[in-house]
Parts: structure tokens; sequence; C-alpha cells
């Protein structure tokens, strides 16, 4: 019998275990996961909002006393979507790797964190109306705090981090056309949404909904992608593998 035999069902591969570890610690799949989640907790978020909320951002305040037990379990949302979404820009970095082009790297990157701060900053200024009126403050709907908090929350969310949502999306899909992150299809579907964030983010109240919703079909497509890749392409058949 001899060992050098490619067809040998006992041929010994020895494998660095290096080699191993790396890939595992490198593969999407559980970012693409986390990126399907990001998703699905912004969208319940915001739906519940939408329901709870009135658009005009100077409104009385009545959803105080009638909404806010919904409004409150929506902003509690927000903190694991933003965890998710961490993980989905690990997803991204790992897709590209060494084909990462610096300066639209550190645009995405950037853009990317913004939107979460901004986020988090909008939801950290909703959440405060709804401490102050539950601890008995009954003169705060229609009072000048509450216009001021209710209008500061709009701005932060629907203009300034709808924005870095949309240089996200341009960044992320000028990269994917650079390095193949996803189909042409999608990367083309970003240029057009991002248009809409950057200009109709003041205007129009359903956008809101759009980045996410990107967000859900980059992740599902980087996660069927992965799910497809052989596993053991790397290992002949039969072989047995030492870890060194």
């Amino acid at each position: 019998m001899t060992p050098n035999r490619v067809d040998d069902p006992l041929l010994v591969v020895v494998v660095p275990r290096a080699s191993l570890v790396r890939p595992g610690l490198r593969t999407p799949r559980a970012a693409a996961i986390a990126g399907i989640i990001f998703s699905v907790l912004l969208i319940c978020s915001l739906w519940l909002l939408w329901r709870s909320v009135p658009v005009d951002p100077l409104d009385a305040g009545l959803w105080l006393q009638t909404h806010s037990r919904r409004v409150s379990l929506a902003l509690s949302l927000v903190p694991f979507a933003g965890i998710a979404f961490f993980w989905f820009l690990g997803v991204l970095r790992d897709r590209l790797g060494e084909k990462e082009d610096q300066f639209f790297a550190t645009v995405f990157l950037g853009s990317g964190l913004m939107f979460l701060g901004m986020l988090f900053v909008a939801a950290s200024a909703m959440g405060g109306l709804i401490r102050a009126h539950s601890a008995g403050s009954g003169e705060l709907p229609g009072s000048a705090a509450f216009a001021f908090a209710r209008a500061f929350t709009y701005n932060v969310m629907q203009i300034y981090a709808l924005k870095m949502a949309g240089v996200f999306m341009i960044t992320t899909s000028t990269l994917a056309l650079k390095t193949n992150l996803t189909t042409r299809w999608i990367a083309l579907l970003g240029y057009a949404l991002a248009a809409l964030l950057l200009i109709g983010s003041g205007y129009l109240d359903w956008v809101l909904f759009i980045f996410p919703a990107w967000v859900l079909l980059v992740s599902l497509y980087i996660l069927i992608d992965n799910l497809r890749e052989s596993p053991g392409a790397g290992a002949k058949p039969g072989a047995r593998q030492i870890f060194t």
C-alpha cells in the first residue's frame, strides 16, 4: 500500500490547527444571521412606533396616555438590534477580506457606526419622554419640553440617521461591485434605495423601513451563499485528518 497515492482511503492528511481555526472564525454564517436579527428587530420596533406615535413631530402628545406601553416595547428592541448590527458589520468586513478598499471601507464603517449612534440617541430621547410621563409629569404633553424632545427625536432619526444609512448603502454597494460581495442587482438596488433615503428622508415617512429591509436582503444573500459552499472541499475523500 503506497501512502502517496491520492485515492488511498487510508491517506493521512496533516492539517495545521491554525488553518482550521481561522476559517471558523471568519465564517460569515453567524454574522449573516445577526444581520437578519437586526433587520427583524428594527422593522418590528419601527412598525410599533409607526402604529403608536403620530408622524407629525409637533403633535400634542396624547399617545403618551394611550400607547406608552407599546412605545416602551418598541424602544426595548433597539439595543438588541444595535448589538446585532455590530455583527452585521463584521459580516461585510469578513466577506471583503484582503480585497477591502481602505477609503470606501473607512466611509462604510464610519457611516454605519454613526447611524447606530444616532439610532441610540433618538431612542434614548423618546425613552426619556416615556420615563418622564410615567413619573407623574401630567403637564408633559403639550409642553415646550415635550415639543423640543419630539422635534429632536424626529430630526435625529428621520433626517440625519437615515442619511447616514444612505451613505452606508452607497459605500457597501460600491464595495460589492468591486469585490463581488453580493450580486450586481443587489448593489444597484442599494444605489437606488440610498438615493431615495438621501433625497426623501425628510418628506417620505415610510422610508424608515428601507434600510433594515435592504440589510435583510444582503444578509439573506450572504447566508444562502455561505450555505451553498462545500464545508469539506479542502480535504480529499476518505482521508483522515491529523491536527498539529
